[in-house]
């Protein structure tokens, strides 16, 4: 029999269900705002973006960091996130530019960048070790099941209602206050032993970290450079001939298939280890991209971007799960904060990068270049990340 996850980790996914639920109201319509309303393209969507995401991506790292210092109390920082980020979203509504859009986006991410590090800390400290690639699994399921119902909800108030873009951002407000509720109510911090001494500094610099470790992170930056936002899949149906609601309609079977995928390929990491359930989804992460430079086709679009949602989820819970792996307790947020700091610093040019090549040459170039970084990061992860250990062993 399958040991139960604990009752933290079972509501910190119900936290993020209903968090997502409430961004994914928001974040497909963002490409549709900035081409129809605000009158912007592919450069400031990866502007925006990117910028969003590197401003996170800091402060998940001094966050991280913070939740170690003082003794592994990591819930008040994560309320204090989700609530940043669910008081900023809303606001979305009523930006009159994209400049403007870029600040309150870019406040909603901060709130993301509070929150992550000490809750993915939060959720190892509560789970056996064990079952930690099962833990993130589904923590990465709940996750991505929130942001299909968020774009549904989204579809369906806008096919039945006919409300504008403006209002479905506003009534995000709703999940988001759940999600804070939850959170308050639900999620108990875990007790360190009596005579646990918290360490009276713990270094920032990464030469403090492991080797492997400082191998792993340094290609998933690598590996970050081609995962530019996903709103450029949306941009990219929306200019193939796609409604508004079948956009939101594709993001959410996105969503579904990554939803999937995760629980079961965070058990399959618990058992075979992170390394093979890393190298598929990396894999196929560049083999979906490569593809994507082809279609011409809303047909092909739609398949393409299932498979892309499936493999992506395959390996989510693996990616956290490894970082786990790598570190100690008392250095498990600051570990998690260079983790998010690694996947975040590269958003800017990432989005920049993506989003000029796409303006200069066309969308299919940069599909494909995404492609070619993907495959790079891969074959390191293959033959430099886990240097001299068995391929089952990590």
């Amino acid at each position: 029999m399958r040991q139960a996850l604990p009752l933290t980790v079972l509501v910190l996914g119900l936290v993020s269900f209903f968090n997502d639920l409430a961004s994914e109201m928001v974040v497909p319509l963002i490409p549709v705002l900035l081409a129809t309303i605000l009158a912007a393209g592919p450069v400031a969507l990866g502007l925006v973006e990117g910028v969003a995401d590197t401003v996170a991506s800091f402060l998940k790292l001094w966050s991280g960091r913070h939740s170690d210092l003082i003794g592994g109390r990591r819930k008040g920082l994560t309320v204090i996130g989700y609530t940043v980020s669910n008081l900023a979203r809303p606001l979305i509504a009523v930006v009159g530019s994209w400049p403007a859009l870029l600040l309150v986006r870019s406040i909603d991410r901060m709130g993301k960048g509070i929150r992550t590090a000490p809750r993915d800390a939060l959720l190892a400290d509560s789970t056996p070790p064990q079952r930690i690639g099962f833990a993130f699994g589904y923590q990465r399921a709940m996750d991505n099941g929130g942001a299909v119902l968020g774009a549904l909800v989204a579809a369906a108030v806008l096919h039945f209602s006919g409300i504008p873009l403006e209002d479905v951002i506003l009534l995000s407000a709703i999940p988001g206050a759940v999600a804070i509720l939850l959170l308050g109510g639900g999620v108990r911090e875990v007790q360190r032993p009596p005579n646990h001494k918290t360490p009276a500094r713990i270094s920032l610099s990464p030469h403090h970290l492991s080797p492997q470790i400082r191998r792993y992170l340094l290609t998933l930056s690598l590996f970050t450079l081609a995962r530019a936002t996903e709103t450029f899949i949306l941009l990219r149906a929306y200019q193939l001939g796609m409604d508004v609601v079948q956009v939101l309609l594709l993001w959410a079977s996105i969503h579904a298939a990554k939803s999937s995928t995760g629980m079961g390929g965070g058990r399959l990491a618990d058992k075979l280890g992170r390394r093979p359930v890393l190298f598929i989804g990396w894999a196929a992460y560049g083999c979906n991209y490569a593809l994507f430079a082809m279609v011409e086709s809303l047909p092909l679009l739609w398949a393409v971007a299932l498979s892309y949602g499936l493999f992506f989820g395959f390996s989510e819970g693996a990616e956290r799960a490894q970082i786990n792996d790598m570190t100690i307790a008392d250095e498990r947020g600051t570990a998690f904060g260079w983790y998010n700091l690694a996947t975040g610093i590269s958003a800017i040019p990432a989005g920049l990068l993506f989003g000029w090549i796409w303006e200069e040459v066309g969308a299919p170039y940069a599909f494909g270049f995404s492609a070619c970084i993907a495959i790079a990061a891969t074959t390191l992860l293959a033959t430099w990340v886990y240097r001299g250990t068995p391929w089952r062993s990590s």
